[in-house]
């Protein structure tokens, strides 16, 4: 006899998350629903005790090159603990550089077949979101033995870069090393320095390594003419900077800005970064390189439609576009109201990086060689890469590497290319959710904010500090719209119209936050 219809149908409830109206249960939701656990597994955390509250013995460092002379120091920002990267500058006589950039040496406690690195492969990376991470690898070693913290030993993987008075790359070797960050630098810090802006507390609190700041700038200013010459593609990610009370809720939203020193740490990343995947398409062993390959013919359409829509010249010297041409394009925009979408819209239009085991060079930057070396505490393909040059460095002959590890470098590009993807929807999401937090807070109130998309249904308008609503066509006209190749709504009756980048005043009428949505009207005119 067949069983009570309801009984054959019954739920369970898997987790309980709370309010959906609270970003933090949604985010949790989010991270949940593509199996992220904050969580180690019991075998991870029980093989991450071992590293709990370990120091560097000097056991540790034979074999190793001795840096701890050298006045190294990291560049973060004030909330980061997981540190994985430093670096050191000297001045050589001739006027060229000696750059050092030291990153954590994780390939040295993260073993291959381990637990901890069987669930650092499936992780493939961090997430980051709000204030919140779910780490790749334990804190036991993300924040403790592995992040090159202040006053420290750490072991170190250094790339050890010459560069000549004009800011040319004209050696480098990796070697291992064991290093002692002399201070926790802080970007606005530096900035604060740079600018000669800084008070005596903080030039005081940076006295081991104030003489490297103006070597490091002037060696910057090289790399950025370098950069702009190759006709490297700086895009404005829009990125927005959540600011929470201690609850958890989003109280404001503000748009993240970098400074001088931002941008240095960042070019002397790529330096280190180039320089690993130069090694090794050279000595072509099996490795893991950051690939970013030509927009394709459908994108190259979407680009081209934009840019028509904002009556900027698509016409480009052959069918694909250099990335100096859209560099120049992106330059022609800046301080304009089309700056953030053509950005955005550039963004969304090019290719996207992903993680190969084949050289095939990176578009966006211009750079035949590009891999990820120095962020190995929260991306596996650097960890990955790490292990490899280790083996190649210790002296195994290249057939060894290949079928060691060819393999494996296949293996890990694909995972960590798909994680990634998973990584940034979530995180992205996360971010929807706690904007519409905030939007909930202000219902009622008005803002002025720059239409950033255009559709049948309506406008996409975004604020200032980079929170997107929708303003539905009905709020606009009761007559009804007409839609222009994508960048313009039109009223036939009142001839009124609403163009891509035009300002607009909005209220705030409706936010979801399990949605991550934001609904807007058009403001009252006011009398």
């Amino acid at each position: 006899m067949r069983g009570n219809r309801q009984e054959d149908h019954r739920v369970g409830v898997a987790m309980r998350f709370g309010s959906s109206d609270e970003a933090k249960r949604c985010a949790k939701a989010l991270l949940y629903a593509k199996d992220i656990r904050s969580r180690f597994p019991d075998k991870v955390r029980e093989e991450a005790k071992k590293f709990e509250d370990m120091a560097v013995s000097e056991a540790d460092c034979e074999g190793r090159m001795d840096l701890r002379a050298l006045p190294i120091f990291t560049i973060d920002s004030a909330e980061t603990k997981d540190i994985d990267d430093a670096i050191s500058l000297t001045k050589t006589s001739d006027g060229g550089f000696e750059l050092g950039v030291h990153i954590a040496d994780v390939s040295n406690y993260v073993k291959p077949g381990s637990e901890l690195d069987n669930e650092a492969f499936s992780r493939a990376t961090s997430v980051y979101y709000a204030d919140q991470v779910v780490p790749m690898l334990p804190k036991q070693l993300s924040n403790g033995i592995c992040s090159l913290n202040e006053k420290e030993l750490r072991l170190a993987f250094s790339c050890l870069m010459r560069l000549d008075q004009d800011g040319n790359l004209t050696d480098y070797r990796f070697v291992k090393s064991i290093i002692c960050s002399r201070v926790k630098g802080v970007y606005s810090e530096i900035n604060a320095l740079l600018a000669g802006t800084a008070d005596a507390e903080i030039k005081a609190k940076y006295a081991e390594v104030l003489n490297q700041l103006p070597a490091m700038k002037e060696l910057y200013g090289h790399r950025a003419r370098l950069r702009k010459e190759r006709g490297c593609m700086d895009i404005e990610s829009g990125e927005v900077k959540l600011i929470l009370d201690e609850d958890g809720h989003c109280i404001d939203v503000k748009k993240r800005t970098s400074g001088e020193s931002e941008s240095m740490i960042e070019e002397f990343m790529l330096l280190a970064n180039q320089c690993a995947a130069h090694f090794a398409r050279v000595k072509q062993i099996p490795f893991v390189y950051r690939v970013h390959e030509e927009p394709n013919a459908e994108k190259l359409e979407r680009l081209h439609a934009l840019l028509q829509a904002c009556g900027i010249n698509d016409h480009f010297a052959k069918e694909v576009p250099t990335p100096k041409e859209l560099s120049a394009i992106l330059e022609g925009v800046r301080g304009t109201p089309y700056e953030q979408i053509i950005n955005t819209g550039m963004l969304r239009c090019i290719s996207k990086a992903v993680y190969e085991e084949k050289p095939k060079g990176h578009y966006g930057l211009v750079l035949k060689d590009y891999a990820h070396f120095t962020s190995p505490i929260r991306r596996y393909p650097d960890l990955a890469i790490h292990r490899i040059m280790t083996d190649l460095l210790q002296g195994t002959d290249k057939e060894t590497m290949i079928l060691r590890y060819s393999d494996f470098a296949e293996k890990a590009s694909k995972q960590s290319s798909e994680r990634e993807i998973i990584a940034m929807q979530i995180e992205r999401k996360a971010e929807d959710c706690y904007k519409a937090e905030y939007a909930r807070r202000h219902l009622g109130e008005c803002y002025e904010g720059t239409i950033s998309g255009v559709t049948q249904r309506g406008l996409f308008v975004e604020l200032e500090n980079g929170v997107e609503g929708f303003v539905p066509a009905s709020s606009l006209t009761p007559s009804g719209t007409n839609l222009t190749e994508g960048i313009r709504l039109s009223d036939p009756v009142s001839g009124k119209s609403w163009s891509l980048g035009d300002s607009m005043m909005i209220t705030i009428v409706r936010a979801d936050v399990n949605l991550g949505k934001v609904d807007f009207e058009v403001a009252p005119e006011k009398k």
